[in-house]
């Protein structure tokens, strides 16, 4: 499980986004984002690091948390 902050995500377009990006990496990965504390939840076999890249070459800075 990989759980990020992402201080920018702020709106319904930012998580499709973010979900969008992870799935283009994993079709089954299971993207779970609140938008009221900033976290994300990731269960993915893809690791940390690309994830973290690819979300963050989307226009994000997730922090892992």
């Amino acid at each position: 499980m990989i759980e990020l902050t992402i201080d920018d995500m702020t709106c319904g377009g930012c998580v499709a986004s973010i979900t969008r990006v992870v799935k283009s990496l994993d079709a089954n990965a299971n993207v779970v984002a609140d938008v009221g504390t900033k976290r994300v939840k990731i269960d993915s076999v893809i690791e940390t690091g690309v994830v973290v890249e690819a979300i963050a070459n989307a226009g994000y800075h997730p922090i892992v948390a």
